[in-house]
C-alpha cells in the first residue's frame, strides 16, 4: 500500500509521496501504473518529498513524468510541494525556504496556504545548457518540424523549452506540431513545446505540450520560459500574466542578471492509498 496526496496547480495535477523517512522505491513500471487515469490514480507528474542532499536546503523533491522518465524541474509542482510541506507543519506562512530540485535549489515563500511565490533562478539561453543543437546563441532559431518551417525561442528553466508564437499558426497545427517538436532531434533530452499568443506587453496566453506527459492544463516552467524568451526580445514588460488552460500565473523577470519569480496557486484534491500489486 502507498499513501499519497493528490494535488494540482491550475489543473496540472500531481501525486505527492512523503519520502522523508522512507526512500522513494517505485520503478518505471510502477510509476506508469500509478499514472494511468483509468486503472491507477492519474497525474501529469509524480512528486516525492525527501531529505535534502544539499545542506543549504530544507527538503529535496523528485519529479517523474507519466511515462516514468525523470524531470529536472516543475514550476506548478514546486508550489504544490511548498503547500504540502505547510500542511505537514514543516513550512510556515511567509517563510522563505530553499528547496532542492533535481536541477538545483529554488526559494519558495507561501503568501497564503494556497498561494506560493517561487524564485525559479535565472533563465538559461545558452544552447549547450538547454540542451539544443545550434551554432550560436540567438533570440530566434529556424527549425523544421514535421515538414513545417518554424521559428522558435529556446530556454531552460531547469528543463528545456521551445517557445513559438501560436498566432502565426492556424487551425489544428499546434496539435500536430506539439508532439513532433517535443521529440525533435535537435533537443537531445526532448523539449517542452510552448505555443504563445501575445495579448499585450503584460499579458500572454500559453499552451504547452510537455515531454513525457503530453498536453497539460498548465506548465509553470513553460510559463517562465515563454515570458523569458519574449522579455529577452523586448516584446513584454517585466511582470506578465500568463493565461494557461487551467488558469493564470504571474511571472516577473527584470532581465539578464536577475532571477525570475513565479506566483500562483496550489490546491489539494484528496488523500488516498494505492493498492499496488
Amino acid at each position: 500500500m502507498l499513501r499519497f496526496s493528490k494535488m494540482h496547480g491550475l489543473g496540472n495535477d500531481f501525486v505527492v509521496l512523503d519520502c522523508r523517512s522512507a526512500p522513494f522505491a517505485l520503478d518505471t513500471a510502477q510509476i506508469r501504473a500509478l499514472a494511468d487515469r483509468r486503472t491507477g490514480v492519474g497525474f501529469d507528474q509524480l512528486l516525492s518529498v525527501e531529505p535534502a542532499r544539499d545542506p543549504t536546503c530544507a527538503y529535496y523533491y523528485g519529479i517523474w513524468n507519466t511515462d516514468g522518465s525523470p524531470s529536472g524541474q516543475c514550476g506548478n509542482g514546486v508550489r504544490c510541494v511548498a503547500a504540502w510541506l505547510h500542511r505537514a507543519g514543516a513550512l510556515a506562512l511567509d517563510e522563505a525556504v530553499r528547496l532542492e530540485s533535481p536541477s538545483g535549489p529554488v526559494t519558495v515563500r507561501l503568501l497564503t496556504p494556497h498561494e506560493v511565490t517561487v524564485d525559479m533562478g535565472e533563465p538559461v539561453f545558452a544552447p549547450a545548457r538547454i540542451p539544443f543543437a545550434a551554432a550560436a546563441e540567438a533570440g530566434r532559431y529556424a527549425i523544421e518540424v514535421d515538414g513545417v518551417a518554424l521559428e522558435i525561442g529556446a530556454a531552460s528553466m531547469g528543463n528545456p523549452h521551445a517557445v513559438l508564437m501560436a498566432d502565426e499558426l492556424g487551425g489544428a497545427t499546434p496539435e500536430r506540431l506539439g508532439p513532433a517538436l517535443s521529440t525533435h532531434p535537435r533537443f537531445a533530452a526532448g523539449v517542452n513545446a510552448g505555443f504563445v499568443q501575445r495579448l499585450g506587453r503584460d499579458h500572454i496566453r500559453l499552451r504547452v505540450h510537455e515531454r513525457g506527459a503530453g498536453w497539460t492544463q498548465a506548465c509553470g516552467t513553460g510559463a517562465c520560459a515563454a515570458m523569458a524568451v519574449l522579455r529577452r526580445r523586448g516584446e513584454v514588460d517585466e511582470s506578465v500574466q500568463v493565461d494557461l488552460p487551467g488558469g493564470a500565473l504571474r511571472i516577473a523577470w527584470r532581465g539578464p542578471g536577475h532571477t525570475l519569480w513565479m506566483t500562483g496557486p496550489a490546491a489539494f484534491a484528496f488523500e488516498g492509498t494505492w493498492l499496488a500489486d
